[in-house]
C-alpha cells in the first residue's frame, strides 16, 4: 500500500529529476550562446587590436582579456575521464552562464590514495571518506578547490525533508545570506561523471550535483535518507561523522521555494567555514 508520505517522496524525487533536466537544457542553450558569443568576441578583439595597431602604432599582441573566456572547441568537447595508464584526468574550462568563482583548473595528474574530507560548519564537523579509487577526478577536484579556500564561508543552499538531501558548493551562496542564489554558481570548469555503475543514493552518500552528463563542477549533495535517485550523479564518498547535524536541521524545515517539491534553503542555515582533505600515501 502506498502511503501519502511515500507518494510525497516520489513526487519530490520526480520533481528533482525534472528540475535537473531543465537545468541540462538551460546549460546546453547557454553553451550554444557562449560559443556564438565567444566567437564574436574574438572577432571584435582581433578587430580592436588591428585598429589599435594601425591608429596608435602599438605592438601586435593579443588582448590578454580574450584568454579569460573558454574557446568554442573547449565548450564543445566533453572532458576526458580518468586514464589509469597515465594517472590523469581531463578538466574543461567552462564559464557557463558566467556565475563562477574562477580559481583556475585542477592539475591533470591525480592520486588514487584514500582520502578523508572534513567539512567544518557552523553546526559542527561533517567528516567523510573519499573514494579516490573509483572517483579520482572528482576527489582531485575537491582537493584542488579546498586548497584554494573555495568553499569557505558559503551556505548550503538547498535541502529537502521528504527528499532527504543537503546541497552545497555554490560559491555564490554567501554565508551572510545577502547574495541570493538558485544554485547556478560554479568553479569555471567541468569534468566527467564517474562511478555510476550500480550507484545508490542512500543515507551517508556524498555525490555530485550536475546539469547533465559530464557537467560536474563544485556543487555536491549529502544524502541523509533514501532518495531513490537514478544513477546519474557521481558518488565519491561516504559521511562517517555529522549526519545527525543534517537530521536536526531537517527537523526545523526549509524555506519553501517556487519549485513546490518540498526543497528549499534550510531554515537553520548550514554554513561551510572550511574544507580540509587529507590523503594516506
Amino acid at each position: 500500500m502506498v502511503t501519502g508520505k511515500d507518494r510525497q517522496k516520489q513526487l519530490a524525487r520526480e520533481h528533482y529529476q525534472r528540475q535537473m533536466q531543465t537545468r541540462v537544457e538551460r546549460e546546453q542553450k547557454a553553451r550554444r550562446n557562449a560559443i556564438i558569443g565567444t566567437t564574436t568576441a574574438v572577432v571584435v578583439v582581433i578587430g580592436g587590436v588591428v585598429a589599435a595597431t594601425t591608429l596608435l602604432g602599438g605592438d601586435d599582441k593579443a588582448d590578454p582579456a580574450a584568454s579569460a573566456a573558454p574557446s568554442a572547441s573547449a565548450l564543445a568537447n566533453d572532458p576526458k575521464p580518468y586514464d589509469p595508464a597515465t594517472g590523469t584526468c581531463g578538466y574543461v574550462a567552462d564559464k557557463g552562464n558566467g556565475q563562477v568563482k574562477d580559481v583556475g583548473v585542477p592539475p591533470e595528474k591525480v592520486s588514487t590514495a584514500p582520502a578523508t574530507m572534513t567539512i567544518s560548519t557552523n553546526l559542527g564537523p561533517i567528516v567523510a571518506t573519499l573514494d579516490s579509487a573509483k572517483a579520482p577526478c572528482t576527489v582531485n577536484s575537491f582537493k584542488y578547490l579546498a586548497s584554494k579556500d573555495y568553499f569557505d564561508d558559503t551556505r548550503c543552499h538547498r535541502m529537502g525533508t521528504d527528499f532527504p538531501i543537503l546541497q552545497c558548493g555554490d560559491p555564490l551562496a554567501k554565508a551572510d545570506g545577502k547574495n541570493a542564489t538558485d544554485g547556478q554558481g560554479g568553479p569555471g570548469y567541468r569534468f566527467a561523471n564517474e562511478n555510476l555503475a550500480g550507484a545508490k543514493y542512500t543515507r551517508g552518500v556524498l555525490a555530485m550535483a550536475n546539469s547533465g552528463p559530464n557537467t560536474n563542477g563544485s556543487q555536491f549533495f549529502i544524502v541523509f535518507g533514501d532518495t531513490g535517485l537514478s544513477p546519474d550523479y557521481t558518488p565519491f564518498g561516504t559521511v562517517t561523522t555529522g549526519l545527525e547535524i543534517l537530521d536536526k536541521v531537517a527537523k526545523k524545515g526549509v524555506i519553501a521555494g517556487a519549485t513546490g517539491d518540498g526543497t528549499g534553503a534550510p531554515k537553520q542555515p548550514v554554513v561551510i567555514k572550511d574544507v580540509t582533505i587529507t590523503s594516506k600515501s
